[in-house]
């Protein structure tokens, strides 16, 4: 290598490197292990977490756990798409195209709106970038958050340091939902936005929420962390939301350690132009033929960078086809009765909470799948895991650091997944009985 860069050694090779910031000794590594040693060290890492595989599962709070069918995998590994996930040449990536075509269909039937992007990163920047189209519509800089995850909101906040946005929280109501936002609305507000179901699980009343908004000419902001939910409540559309956005992760995308994720966002017509990403469009070709080609790609890297409308790159376009693939095999069908299967799972979760000893409910307000657990005054989130993991059991997010007025507390989610014995168990544990 040294000879193909003409460098006569590796000395010569680093010799801009300043002596002080140079190690000046070997690296201390052990020896190399073969394959199948390395194969049984990282085997037995791995078997150190808690897993699907291995524990009942409880935790959501932003990613959840969905059953994901094996035709996902199947479909989304094959060349054709891995290998063109991204349509720099979009003429000649009809099948990815069409991939991403029929997601935005999807994404406006599910959100109630005319026209969806061609996916983003994650829910927490496409709930920032829809902060920042808001800004640019209204050429105002106030954006008021009600209910969000609190990793959004830190997210929203960093995008808006730039651009001198101003950013307002809304408070919390006894039944768990949002305050109302009128007193924080004014004319030089940008934007509403809401998250539905709340960070706490909770079912916000959207129609209030966009006649606050419309009140004094701000756009209404839906941001939505669990995408099932959209199957079952009301679209967000149909209650006066301007743009919804969130997070795609639950349409068959695997936890995965937090990530890869998958942003969507969606809009009305007349705010097509200020949308940020890539949209893809249908058309014929010279022949007549149907074909998809991309329609709108107002981005820095295709537009002068001053009238692009983000800087994102591109959009997550192998999860888009995993999600794709797995709302066109549930159908819209199926998808509404998994979401109800999650609706009751989490209905018998608070009947048993509600009958347990020591446990409570502290929030009224209607929830979709997550719910909040408070635990006895003496007792503690952290003991109660350790109870609950004892018995192979992820019990849920400990709230102490997101929500220390309400005491001890627990956020926890059921899916799908979720058995009844498991939901036994876990009160159990958290009530502090033997699982």
């Amino acid at each position: 290598m040294l000879q193909a860069i003409g460098a006569p050694s590796v000395d010569a090779l680093f010799e801009a490197i300043p002596e002080k910031l140079r190690l000046g000794r070997a690296l201390d590594l052990p020896q190399a292990a073969s394959e199948q040693e390395v194969m049984a060290e990282l085997g037995a890492l791995s078997a150190r977490n808690a897993s699907l595989e291995t524990h009942d599962w409880f935790l959501g709070a932003g990613t959840y756990a969905h059953f994901v069918p094996s035709a996902v995998d199947a479909l989304a590994g094959r060349s054709e798409f891995y290998t063109s996930y991204t349509p720099y040449q979009p003429e000649i990536s009809q099948g990815t195209l069409t991939a991403i075509f029929e997601w935005q269909t999807m994404i406006c039937g599910l959100t109630g709106l005319d026209v969806s992007n061609a996916s983003m990163y994650d829910g927490a920047s496409a709930t920032a970038e829809a902060a920042l189209m808001a800004m640019r519509t209204t050429r105002r800089h106030k954006v008021v958050l009600a209910g969000l995850h609190p990793h959004t909101r830190d997210v929203v906040r960093t995008y808006l340091d730039g651009p001198g946005g101003v950013v307002l929280e809304a408070g919390r109501e006894a039944s768990g939902r949002s305050a109302p936002l009128a007193p924080l609305v004014d004319r030089d507000t940008a934007c509403v936005i809401v998250q539905q179901p709340s960070f706490l699980g909770c079912i916000e009343d959207l129609a209030a929420a966009a006649e606050a908004a419309r009140s004094v000419g701000a756009l209404f902001v839906v941001t939505v962390s669990e995408a099932l939910s959209l199957a079952l409540l009301r679209a967000p559309g149909e209650l006066g939301a301007d743009v919804v956005c969130g997070e795609a992760q639950s349409f068959g995308i695997p936890m995965g350690f937090g990530g890869p994720h998958l942003g969507f966002l969606a809009t009305r017509d007349k705010h097509l132009r200020q949308m940020p990403g890539r949209v893809c469009g249908e058309t014929v070709d010279a022949r007549g033929r149907r074909g998809f080609v991309l329609t709108l790609s107002t981005r820095e890297q295709h537009i002068r960078r001053e009238r692009a409308t983000s800087n994102i790159c591109t959009n997550q376009g192998l999860m888009l086809l995993r999600a794709t693939i797995y709302l066109a095999l549930l159908g819209r069908v199926g998808l509404r009765a998994l979401a109800r299967q999650n609706v009751a799972k989490a209905a018998y979760l608070r009947a048993r909470v509600a009958a347990t000893p020591g446990l409570s409910l502290p929030f009224s307000a209607p929830v979709f799948h997550e719910t909040v657990v408070k635990l006895r005054p003496d007792d503690s989130a952290a003991a109660a895991a350790e109870r609950a993991l004892a018995d192979r059991i992820v019990p849920g997010l400990d709230l102490a650091p997101w929500a220390p007025e309400l005491g001890p507390a627990l956020l926890v989610c059921t899916t799908e997944l979720t058995s009844r014995d498991a939901i036994d168990r876990l009160v159990r544990a958290l009530a502090g009985g033997a699982a």
